[in-house]
């Protein structure tokens, strides 16, 4: 094993020179946990030595913490420039890696969990190992039968592909024993305390009564439990009672819930609680690497306690920042109660963050992955913008959408005085850059739609590869032909579609907007999903056709 002292000192140096000689005690600890991450299971030893190492290098000159630093060959670096992109490698071990994806089925996937998805994914791909789908649903308060569908049709859509899958109210039996062994071997307590009072004594470092109970009280509570009521007990894992963390003193493991699993029933009532059922389920699924957030820095700690209690191998525990979204809704809980009230239509509402929100816009699981792996598992904080997301997807979404006319609030329009031979099919390239793909057909007379906003410019205009109009007050006069004559007098050029043979059209706009007008007659050949430019409007989905009007997705410009 490393010598950890030796460790935390170099990095408390580094931080103490980076900052005019003043360590920080988190900063030391936080750069540990981001640059080693083989220590990041020594969590629990690292925190208190750096308290007093810190100390004893803030009481020396910088001068002095310059030459400690250089005697352990250690040395400030310069920050890159640019960040790597990539996935950084998996702490050892490296051989038979297994991770897991474990969400709790509470409604569908959002953008938050596709982080996990995506990387859990990616790294097992990296290291030829297995991935895991795991369904949490130990909290029947939490549960709903619906995700259970939807959850692994979001990650198809992701392109997430997993070997195994396990529900965890299929495996309460198995908890049971392992709570029974650990009661056994003295490890584990019946606590029939009321739980404020149980607070106030772990509050002060002092065990309850309970604690001191013998092996055979507490399997005789512990068979009688599932004649209890709610809250009568619960069972505790005995951990450090002096712990500095008053959450991981004696934590609970197992509680009773009265109420229906709208899975299971009432089959169960005796339920395990996360910390338990997935140290129990890491351990026989045999999970090498796990991926989580920071805020389960505590949990991990936890989870420690039940390993060694069991002498079980620990796995490597790889904690990442918090991901945010601008302007996005990301709570399953508050979705799910805005859609019951009828503030969100559904689950792809598209206000909403959810995996099946954005597929519906049109955003690709392409840029998903892409957005994912840049963002990685870095300890900070990350902030999706969505112009971010919508430029790594526009770069995929200009090969392959066609191109076509859209007049947003359209204008009923009669061109006076144009010449017939000025009237004309006009064929446009479905794509500029990819001409075998073909040309789109739009009929050109005097009756055409030109949207409302355009027609305020004013001066003349440039119908798009069709003809030049003059616009005078309530009347669009013809006036020219030539596109140089347009370049010339700078006339800005608009988008049209022939009154007779357009398509009525609809946009879902991103706040759930909508915006009506007529595309062009050639858009009667696309289909439901097709991704396509509404040229000077946006990239947009296709979302339903019907003889009479299509209904798109906006995307983004």
């Amino acid at each position: 094993m490393r010598d950890l002292e030796k460790v935390v000192y170099k990095y408390a140096l580094i931080n103490a020179i980076k900052h005019k000689g003043n360590a920080n005690e988190g900063a030391v600890v936080g750069s540990i946990m981001s640059s080693e991450p083989d220590l990041r299971r020594e969590a629990k030893n690292i925190v208190p030595l750096a308290k007093n190492i810190v100390i004893k290098v803030n009481s020396m000159e910088l001068v002095e913490q310059s030459a400690e630093l250089e005697k352990l060959g250690g040395k400030i670096e310069e920050k890159k420039k640019i960040e790597e992109k990539g996935l950084t490698p998996l702490p050892e071990p490296h051989e038979n890696i297994v991770l897991r994806f474990a969400p709790n089925p509470s409604g569908p996937l959002h953008i938050g969990h596709a982080r996990a998805a995506v990387l859990n994914q990616e790294y097992a791909r990296k290291y030829n190992g297995k991935l895991v789908l795991r369904i949490e649903d130990t909290d029947p308060r939490r549960v709903h039968m619906d995700a259970y569908e939807m959850i692994p049709a979001d990650l198809k859509w992701l392109g997430v592909e997993y070997q195994e899958v396990f529900i965890q109210s299929d495996r309460i039996h198995i908890y049971h024993d392992y709570a029974k062994k650990l009661i056994e071997m003295g490890a584990a307590y019946m606590c029939t305390c009321d739980g404020g009072d149980f607070k106030k004594l772990k509050d002060n470092s002092q065990a309850c009564p309970c604690r001191k109970s013998s092996i055979g009280d507490n399997i005789r509570l512990w068979e009688q439990m599932p004649k209890m009521s709610e809250g009568d007990a619960v069972l505790r894992v005995k951990t450090d009672i002096n712990h500095k963390n008053p959450a991981i003193r004696d934590w609970v493991a197992m509680r009773i819930v009265e109420e229906e699993h709208p899975r299971t029933g009432f089959k169960n009532k005796i339920y395990p609680m996360m910390n338990f059922s997935v140290a129990v389920d890491d351990h026989l699924m045999g999970i090498t690497h796990v991926l989580r957030g920071k805020d389960h820095l505590a949990n991990s700690e936890k989870q420690n306690y039940l390993y060694n209690h069991f002498g079980w191998d620990i796995p490597v525990f790889i904690h990442y920042g918090r991901l945010k979204m601008d302007d996005v809704a990301l709570s399953t809980s508050k979705a799910r109660l805005g859609i019951e009230e009828g503030k969100y239509w559904g689950w792809d509402d598209p206000r909403l963050g959810t995996i099946r929100a954005i597929a519906r816009r049109g955003i690709t699981p392409e840029s998903i992955h892409e957005l994912m792996n840049e963002i990685g598992v870095k300890i900070a904080d990350s902030i999706i913008s969505w112009k971010k997301v919508y430029g790594l997807n526009r770069n995929i979404l200009e090969e392959i959408a066609n191109r076509y006319f859209f007049v947003p609030n359209p204008e009923n329009i009669n061109i006076l005085g144009i010449p017939a031979e000025v009237c004309h099919t006009i064929e446009r390239p479905l794509h500029p850059d990819f001409l075998e793909r073909g040309y789109r057909k739009i009929p050109f007379n005097s009756h055409v739609y030109i949207s409302r906003d355009d027609l305020k410019s004013g001066n003349v205009l440039r119908l798009m590869d069709a003809a030049n109009v003059s616009v005078d007050k309530e009347e669009i006069k013809y006036h020219s032909d030539s596109l140089d004559e347009a370049r010339s007098i700078k006339a800005q050029v608009v988008q049209w579609v022939p009154l007779n043979e357009s398509i009525l059209a609809e946009v879902v706009m991103p706040d759930a907007t909508t915006v009506n007008g007529f595309c062009e007659p050639d858009c009667a050949n696309l289909k439901v999903g097709d991704e396509v430019q509404l040229e000077r409007f946006g990239f947009v989905r296709v979302d339903t056709t019907t003889s009479e009007k299509i209904k798109f997705y906006f995307t983004h410009k």
